[in-house]
Protein backbone atom coordinates (compact mmCIF):
# COMPACT_ATOMS: atom_id res chain seq x y z
CA UNK A 1 0.00 0.00 0.00
CA UNK A 2 0.85 3.59 -0.33
CA UNK A 3 3.00 4.83 2.74
CA UNK A 4 0.55 8.02 3.30
CA UNK A 5 -2.90 5.54 3.29
CA UNK A 6 -1.29 1.78 4.01
CA UNK A 7 -2.63 3.31 7.88
CA UNK A 8 -5.76 3.58 7.37
CA UNK A 9 -8.73 1.44 7.38
CA UNK A 10 -10.19 2.47 4.26
CA UNK A 11 -9.86 5.29 1.63
CA UNK A 12 -12.27 6.95 -0.61
CA UNK A 13 -11.80 9.31 -2.70
CA UNK A 14 -14.40 11.94 -3.29
CA UNK A 15 -14.77 14.18 -6.83
CA UNK A 16 -16.47 17.34 -7.55
CA UNK A 17 -16.71 17.41 -11.32
CA UNK A 18 -15.78 20.47 -13.39
CA UNK A 19 -14.39 21.86 -16.85
CA UNK A 20 -12.62 25.01 -15.13
CA UNK A 21 -11.97 23.33 -11.54
CA UNK A 22 -12.28 19.81 -10.87
CA UNK A 23 -12.28 19.22 -6.91
CA UNK A 24 -10.71 16.49 -5.41
CA UNK A 25 -10.86 15.18 -1.50
CA UNK A 26 -9.48 12.24 0.16
CA UNK A 27 -11.03 10.60 3.27
CA UNK A 28 -9.25 8.33 5.37
CA UNK A 29 -11.15 5.53 8.00
CA UNK A 30 -9.39 4.27 10.62
CA UNK A 31 -11.35 2.44 13.18
CA UNK A 32 -14.73 3.70 11.95
CA UNK A 33 -13.47 7.34 11.83
CA UNK A 34 -12.87 9.37 9.06
CA UNK A 35 -10.46 11.75 8.98
CA UNK A 36 -8.91 14.16 5.77
CA UNK A 37 -6.11 12.83 3.94
CA UNK A 38 -5.44 15.58 1.55
CA UNK A 39 -7.88 17.75 -0.85
CA UNK A 40 -7.51 19.75 -3.25
CA UNK A 41 -8.21 20.79 -7.15
CA UNK A 42 -7.12 20.79 -10.42
CA UNK A 43 -7.35 24.06 -12.47
CA UNK A 44 -8.45 23.54 -16.28
CA UNK A 45 -8.83 26.59 -17.46
CA UNK A 46 -5.33 27.11 -18.86
CA UNK A 47 -6.70 24.86 -21.46
CA UNK A 48 -8.72 25.92 -24.34
CA UNK A 49 -9.78 22.84 -26.10
CA UNK A 50 -12.53 20.88 -24.16
CA UNK A 51 -10.68 17.50 -24.88
CA UNK A 52 -7.95 18.52 -23.73
CA UNK A 53 -9.69 19.70 -20.76
CA UNK A 54 -10.92 15.95 -20.37
CA UNK A 55 -7.67 14.51 -20.95
CA UNK A 56 -6.10 16.21 -18.10
CA UNK A 57 -8.65 14.97 -16.00
CA UNK A 58 -7.98 11.27 -16.95
CA UNK A 59 -4.48 12.22 -16.27
CA UNK A 60 -5.17 14.01 -12.96
CA UNK A 61 -7.38 11.18 -11.38
CA UNK A 62 -5.28 8.56 -12.31
CA UNK A 63 -2.55 9.83 -10.34
CA UNK A 64 -4.79 10.33 -7.21
CA UNK A 65 -5.87 6.94 -7.66
CA UNK A 66 -2.37 5.40 -7.69
CA UNK A 67 -0.96 7.72 -5.32
CA UNK A 68 -3.46 7.22 -2.46
CA UNK A 69 -5.00 3.72 -3.73
CA UNK A 70 -8.45 4.44 -2.69
CA UNK A 71 -11.03 1.65 -1.93
CA UNK A 72 -14.12 3.61 -3.04
CA UNK A 73 -14.90 6.52 -5.26
CA UNK A 74 -17.67 9.11 -4.43
CA UNK A 75 -18.66 11.78 -6.95
CA UNK A 76 -21.03 14.23 -7.17
CA UNK A 77 -23.47 13.84 -9.80
CA UNK A 78 -24.28 17.06 -12.49
CA UNK A 79 -27.46 18.87 -11.42
CA UNK A 80 -29.67 19.86 -13.71
CA UNK A 81 -29.32 23.29 -16.03
CA UNK A 82 -31.00 25.04 -18.21
CA UNK A 83 -27.73 25.38 -20.27
CA UNK A 84 -27.57 22.24 -22.15
CA UNK A 85 -23.98 22.96 -23.70
CA UNK A 86 -22.63 22.98 -19.56
CA UNK A 87 -24.24 19.79 -18.47
CA UNK A 88 -23.05 17.98 -21.91
CA UNK A 89 -19.19 19.84 -20.41
CA UNK A 90 -19.65 18.52 -17.37
CA UNK A 91 -21.66 15.41 -17.87
CA UNK A 92 -18.05 14.37 -20.03
CA UNK A 93 -15.75 15.61 -16.83
CA UNK A 94 -17.53 13.36 -14.91
CA UNK A 95 -17.23 10.25 -16.91
CA UNK A 96 -13.75 11.27 -17.61
CA UNK A 97 -12.93 10.93 -13.97
CA UNK A 98 -14.93 7.58 -13.23
CA UNK A 99 -13.25 6.09 -16.40
CA UNK A 100 -9.76 6.85 -14.61
CA UNK A 101 -11.08 5.24 -11.20
CA UNK A 102 -12.70 2.46 -13.54
CA UNK A 103 -9.35 1.93 -15.13
CA UNK A 104 -8.16 0.78 -11.33
CA UNK A 105 -11.15 -1.17 -10.26
CA UNK A 106 -12.24 2.07 -8.01
CA UNK A 107 -15.83 1.27 -7.28
CA UNK A 108 -17.80 4.41 -7.84
CA UNK A 109 -20.45 5.64 -5.52
CA UNK A 110 -22.90 8.81 -7.06
CA UNK A 111 -24.73 11.05 -5.21
CA UNK A 112 -26.95 14.37 -6.27
CA UNK A 113 -25.31 17.56 -4.78
CA UNK A 114 -29.26 18.33 -2.43
CA UNK A 115 -27.55 14.55 -0.95
CA UNK A 116 -24.32 15.53 -0.12
CA UNK A 117 -25.30 18.74 1.45
CA UNK A 118 -28.05 17.23 3.50
CA UNK A 119 -25.47 14.20 5.06
CA UNK A 120 -23.11 17.05 5.56
CA UNK A 121 -25.15 20.33 7.18
CA UNK A 122 -28.46 18.04 7.56
CA UNK A 123 -30.05 21.35 5.30
CA UNK A 124 -30.23 20.20 1.54
CA UNK A 125 -30.13 23.99 0.43
CA UNK A 126 -27.21 24.65 2.26
CA UNK A 127 -24.29 27.34 0.79
CA UNK A 128 -21.04 25.25 -0.36
CA UNK A 129 -19.39 28.12 2.80
CA UNK A 130 -22.27 26.28 5.06
CA UNK A 131 -21.07 22.57 4.25
CA UNK A 132 -16.84 23.78 4.39
CA UNK A 133 -17.50 24.80 7.38
CA UNK A 134 -19.43 21.76 8.78
CA UNK A 135 -16.67 19.43 7.00
CA UNK A 136 -13.61 21.87 8.58
CA UNK A 137 -15.60 20.87 12.17
CA UNK A 138 -16.46 17.48 12.06
CA UNK A 139 -13.33 16.36 10.78
CA UNK A 140 -10.67 18.59 12.79
CA UNK A 141 -8.78 20.22 9.69
CA UNK A 142 -7.43 23.66 11.02
CA UNK A 143 -8.91 26.41 9.31
CA UNK A 144 -5.35 27.19 7.64
CA UNK A 145 -5.37 24.17 5.92
CA UNK A 146 -9.25 25.17 4.42
CA UNK A 147 -8.76 25.91 0.62
CA UNK A 148 -9.25 28.95 -1.07
CA UNK A 149 -11.76 27.22 -3.60
CA UNK A 150 -14.50 25.32 -2.40
CA UNK A 151 -14.67 22.86 -5.05
CA UNK A 152 -11.92 21.29 -3.13
CA UNK A 153 -14.21 20.87 0.34
CA UNK A 154 -17.23 19.89 -2.08
CA UNK A 155 -15.58 16.98 -3.20
CA UNK A 156 -14.46 15.94 0.21
CA UNK A 157 -18.28 16.00 1.03
CA UNK A 158 -18.80 13.58 -1.28
CA UNK A 159 -16.28 11.14 0.34
CA UNK A 160 -17.58 11.77 3.73
CA UNK A 161 -21.09 11.68 2.12
CA UNK A 162 -20.26 8.25 0.67
CA UNK A 163 -18.66 7.23 4.31
CA UNK A 164 -21.85 7.51 5.88
CA UNK A 165 -24.20 6.41 3.85
CA UNK A 166 -22.05 2.90 3.30
CA UNK A 167 -21.62 2.54 6.91
CA UNK A 168 -25.30 2.66 7.73
CA UNK A 169 -26.65 -1.04 8.94
CA UNK A 170 -28.43 -2.06 6.23
CA UNK A 171 -32.01 -3.88 6.70
CA UNK A 172 -32.37 -7.26 6.43
CA UNK A 173 -35.24 -7.19 4.05
CA UNK A 174 -34.67 -6.23 0.48
CA UNK A 175 -39.16 -6.29 0.36
CA UNK A 176 -39.92 -3.00 -1.03
CA UNK A 177 -43.53 -2.91 -0.06
CA UNK A 178 -45.68 -4.48 3.04
CA UNK A 179 -47.48 -6.43 0.76
CA UNK A 180 -44.00 -7.52 -0.49
CA UNK A 181 -43.02 -8.48 3.03
CA UNK A 182 -46.11 -10.19 4.04
CA UNK A 183 -45.71 -12.22 0.98
CA UNK A 184 -41.90 -13.27 1.38
CA UNK A 185 -42.21 -13.69 5.33
CA UNK A 186 -45.67 -15.43 6.14
CA UNK A 187 -44.05 -16.67 9.10
CA UNK A 188 -43.18 -13.61 10.71
CA UNK A 189 -47.03 -12.38 10.80
CA UNK A 190 -47.64 -15.39 13.45
CA UNK A 191 -48.14 -14.46 16.96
Amino acid sequence: MNETTDQYDRVIIGIDPGTNVMGYGILGVKRKRPSMIALGVIKLSKFDDHYMRLHRIFERVLGLVEQYLPDEMAIESPFYGKNVQSMLKLGRAQGVAMAAALHRDVPIAEYAPLKIKMAITGNGGASKEQVAEMLRRILNIPQDQMPDLLDATDALAAALCHFYESSRPQSQSSCRSWKEFIATHPDKLKR
